[in-house]
Parts: C-alpha cells; sequence; structure tokens
C-alpha cells in the first residue's frame, strides 16, 4: 500500500470517526462514498468496509461518551431498548447482507443513493416546505 493512499484511509477514518462521534453518522452517509471516490471501491466493496469498521472498539467509544453524557444530563440511555434493537439489527444486518450481495452494482449505488436523499429531505424538512408551497399554489 502507498503512503498516499495510508494518509487517504487514515484521513478518511479521522474524518467519518469525528462526524460519527458528532452527529452519529459516519459509516454510510460519509464512509461509503469516501471510498467510492477517493479509493475507487465498488458500492459493495464500500458498504462492507463501512460496516467492519463500526464494529466495536469504535461503537463502545462513541457509545461511551454519550451514555456518561445522558447519565449526567439526568436522561439515561435504556439498556432494554438497545437490547432489543441490536436484536433486530442483528437480524435485519444479516439477511439485509444476504440481500445485498445479490443485487448488482448499480442498482446498489440507486438504493443508496435514494436513501440518502430522502433522508436529506427529510432532516431539511423539505417535505412540510413542499407541502405548505403546494397548498399556497392551489388555494
Amino acid at each position: 500500500m502507498a503512503a498516499t493512499e495510508i494518509i487517504t484511509i487514515v484521513i478518511l477514518g479521522v474524518a467519518a470517526g469525528i462526524l460519527s462521534g458528532l452527529v452519529g453518522i459516519g459509516g454510510g452517509i460519509i464512509l461509503v462514498p469516501a471510498l467510492i471516490y477517493f479509493l475507487h471501491y465498488s458500492q459493495h466493496q464500500a458498504q462492507g468496509t463501512s460496516l467492519g469498521v463500526l464494529t466495536l472498539p469504535v461503537v463502545v467509544l462513541g457509545f461511551y461518551q454519550y451514555y456518561r453524557y445522558c447519565q449526567t444530563a439526568g436522561t439515561p440511555i435504556d439498556i432494554k431498548v438497545i437490547g432489543l434493537l441490536a436484536a433486530g439489527f442483528i437480524l435485519g444486518g444479516f439477511f439485509g447482507g444476504k440481500i445485498a450481495v445479490r443485487i448488482d452494482t448499480d442498482t446498489m449505488k440507486k438504493i443508496f443513493a435514494v436513501i440518502l436523499f430522502y433522508t436529506a429531505f427529510k432532516l431539511l424538512h423539505w417535505d412540510t416546505q413542499i407541502i405548505r408551497w403546494a397548498k399556497q399554489l392551489f388555494s
């Protein structure tokens, strides 16, 4: 592996880690596109690599910070909810992975892009703005 590639990979990891710790994103939204663009990974390679990065060391350290903060703030994180979500996540991840490897790369890119766009659309509240605009247009 060339030095520039190692530096690029480390920078991508730091950026994804910072964003993951800061706002709870990183793998899918930052790391997958970055791996495709900078390292020329296929969609499947990038998604698999992103999932590999989200293993215990990264998750545990980020969770620990939020856990401590929420305990101090009087809004503790419910471990039972985490357990139930994790059980569903394990099943969903297993079956999602089985489905994903059967889908061609171009279709995977489109599915990924639609999910990112939909997420941004909802987070920016563009859906309610468009509904308001349409109601004004037709009233």
